[in-house]
């Protein structure tokens, strides 16, 4: 039988090999995984390379946020959750089946799972549980609570339901081994980003609360969870204050990917409602030790306060080499004013970059042209090659312009740029049926108004609207700007109550099954997804799923070449910019590691609080820690 067995194998892995799947590594065990290359640890995974090992422990990092929260449950549409918590992933509170690296992208390392393996025909994948993984109660974290937490959030998570499409259901092949089963053969990724599942404690939710009443794990809560990560919910007060406080006994602080993190004895979160104040309260020091900034103006003109100039308040740029996130105006296609692809073309050409880098940005920022910025998935150029094979399929769905026009956005370089861009904005909308009459664009039939609102939260949102409100004004376009509170703004949001939004999407060099949040018709009517633009499209739709059954990385390159085009070309969001650098601004309680992973920019995991310093800090600032 063994015999059999073998030269069964062996015929397998030859047909396997014949078909261009990488057979040789399939059904074995591994620790890391990747998706575009072995990781720079190998097996000999010690601790990361830019961590302090000795880092001490203690300390408080405080920090603000900005709005409220009502609920300690981050996985569903309902409640906005509190800091530390995420609705994908585990946040503070619980650990994932793996981690994802801090310094190399598409890579994981072991968590709860010590191991994992699929099949050459990636038809599933099974994760081996570490036996000393366990929760805050002290009771292991089993098999069961793994099958439990996927059907779970499965059913009640949009970001998961997406990621998790394709997996059909989990299965208990041992005490230690679970094996998740997939609809469709060939998915490269899904095997790997399994890895990402946060593992919920079925026994705490399943279990009745201190009131007698059964627990729901599909309803907001306020009652502190059991977890299973490095902090726990020490306390709180509802919708103003968060304090987490490091598990002392923690289970896996021994783990490569925890070595030398960590650090932090407590993180305070304070709530503030007013951005404004948020800035004071970090310039006084106690409530907020470290600020990541967004705004260029602040950046450069606001950090003159006595604590910097004294050094007690540092600034730091911290470069960065991820995937830079695609942020934009998103036009909401669910409305009917923005169906057609001509009035969305329109709007993109009133939105002046140039002006506004010079002007509000200090010439820190740069013009976003991809969907996928940063990397070789990015199209350029003409499609060729594979790419243009995949496009070809679809020709008569597409803008014809795509074959023969690299696709460019407007560059305000010159006095005469702003009319020439006006113009063609006129232009557009005359040839979709819109007209100015009286100085207002108006529908040519109906005679009814072209107004939109633009949703904001903060005064970023007001920096970035105000001179593309302008220069839309300029061709009669209605357009305005409503700030409304952070929790209004995030149920609104998950529900598409929205003209326009600001917002970011953000890739990895691997895309794959998030793709479908972002893109899908299917996403496109469930709340909570990330489909802001409302997007149906069959051709995106195919080629979503193009990418996540992509048979290697050119195959997988090319296909994403393509959809980053087609995206492009029918003008679903109006793209702004990136910076490819952190911004941080730290009072000087901190110790840092002298090297930080250039992939993420910083990673303020690996800091430790030095006591002397952050003692002297509360003594010099009094009543300030």
């Amino acid at each position: 039988m063994t015999v059999g067995r073998t030269l069964l194998k062996s015929l397998l892995t030859a047909a396997l090999l014949a078909a261009g799947l990488q057979a040789t590594q399939a059904d074995e065990w591994r620790t890391t995984s990747s998706l575009i290359g072995e990781s720079k640890y190998g097996d000999n995974f010690q601790h990361y390379d830019y961590v302090n090992p000795n880092a001490p422990k203690g300390g408080t990092l405080n920090s603000v946020v900005l709005g409220t929260y009502d609920s300690f449950n981050p996985y569903i549409v309902q409640g906005s959750p509190a800091a530390g918590l995420i609705g994908f992933g585990g946040g503070l509170l619980y650990d994932t089946l793996m981690e994802q690296a801090t310094d190399e992208g598409s890579t994981s390392h072991p968590l709860i799972a010590d191991a994992y393996k699929y099949p050459a025909d990636y038809s599933s994948a099974t994760y081996r549980l570490d036996p000393r993984a366990k929760w805050h109660d002290g009771q292991p974290i089993t098999v069961d609570d793994v099958i439990w937490s996927f059907q779970v959030l499965k059913a009640n998570s949009p970001m998961y339901s997406r990621y998790f499409e394709n997996v059909t259901d989990a299965v208990a092949i041992s005490d230690r081994e679970v094996e998740f089963h997939f609809s469709q053969k060939g998915n490269r990724e899904l095997p790997k980003i399994i890895g990402d599942l946060a593992v919920l404690p079925k026994h705490w939710w399943e279990a009745d609360d201190a009131n007698g009443k059964k627990r729901d794990v599909t309803k907001p809560t306020l009652e502190i969870p059991l977890g299973s990560a490095a902090y726990k919910i020490a306390s709180f007060k509802p919708g103003s204050e968060i304090v987490w406080q490091r598990v002392p006994d923690y289970w896996a602080a021994k783990l490569p990917v925890k070595i030398g993190r960590e650090n932090f004895d407590t993180q305070r979160f304070t709530y503030i409602l007013d951005d404004n104040a948020a800035w004071l309260a970090f310039t006084k020091g106690g409530l907020d030790d470290v600020k990541p900034e967004n705004s260029s103006r602040r950046w450069k003109t606001a950090y003159d306060f006595p604590a910097v100039k004294t050094g007690d308040v540092i600034k730091q740029e911290f470069k960065t080499t991820s995937p830079e996130p695609m942020q934009a105006f998103m036009l909401n296609q669910r409305r009917p004013l923005f169906q057609d692809r001509l009035v969305r073309e329109a709007l993109t050409y009133p939105f002046d970059f140039e002006s506004m880098n010079r002007t509000l940005f200090f010439g820190f920022n740069t013009r976003t042209s991809s969907y996928f910025q940063g990397t070789e998935l990015a199209s350029s150029g003409l499609p060729q090659g594979k790419e243009l094979e995949i496009l070809e399929k679809h020709r008569d769905k597409l803008p014809p312009e795509l074959f023969t026009q690299e696709f460019k956005l407007p560059v305000y370089d010159s006095p005469q740029a702003e009319r020439k861009y006006l113009k063609q904005a006129v232009d557009l909308f005359a040839k979709a049926g819109w007209v100015i009459k009286g100085g207002k664009m108006v529908n040519a039939k109906t005679g009814e108004p072209f107004k939109f609102e633009i949703l904001g939260w903060n005064d970023t949102d007001q920096v970035i609207s105000s001179p593309y409100i302008a220069n839309l004004r300029k061709i009669g376009v209605d357009a305005t700007l409503r700030l409304i509170d952070q929790t209004q703004y995030v149920n609104r949001v998950n529900n598409f109550d929205f003209d326009v939004i600001i917002s970011q999407l953000g890739q990895s060099e691997s895309p794959g099954n998030e793709q479908r949040d972002f893109w899908s018709s299917k996403a496109a009517d469930r709340p909570g997804s990330r489909n802001y633009a409302g997007i149906k499209n069959p051709v995106v739709d195919d080629l979503v799923d193009r990418i996540i059954f992509a048979t290697d990385r050119d195959d997988l390159v090319a296909a994403t070449h393509a959809l980053d085009r087609v995206l492009l070309w029918n003008y679903y969001v109006v793209p702004q910019y990136y910076r490819a650098v952190v911004w941080l601004a730290y009072w000087n309680k901190f110790g840092i590691p002298d090297k930080q992973p250039a992939y993420v920019g910083a990673d303020q995991n690996s800091w430790w609080i030095d006591l002397g310093k952050e003692k002297a800090l509360a003594t010099k600032y009094r009543g300030s820690n």
